[in-house]
């Protein structure tokens, strides 16, 4: 837990198997997600992942975590100045 404990702290990793199914930690909040992509908050910014036939099979957003299957394509990070603004004024740009 955070110094405050009540802002969580978690460790941001990513267990990738076989390209088939993803797990990642540190995850603060779900952005927006359909069968060719999931768009995340995470501890390290925002995270995108591109695909075909992804599917949420588990999220934990208390415990920080997200479990997606499906064939994975890519990941990438948006490291923009507006890193800081809200997920979702980001999205209605």
């Amino acid at each position: 837990m955070g110094i405050d404990d009540k802002t969580p702290t978690w460790r941001h990793q990513i267990l990738l198997v076989d390209r088939e199914e993803i797990t990642i930690d540190g995850v603060s909040s779900l952005g927006s997600y359909d069968e060719k992509e999931v768009i995340m908050e995470t501890e390290q910014g925002l995270l995108l992942i591109k695909g075909e036939g992804l599917n949420i099979k588990q999220l934990n957003l208390d415990k920080g975590n997200i479990v997606v299957d499906g064939v994975i394509k890519s990941l990438s990070y948006d490291d923009s100045s507006h890193a800081k603004k809200g997920l979702l004024e980001r999205f209605l740009k």
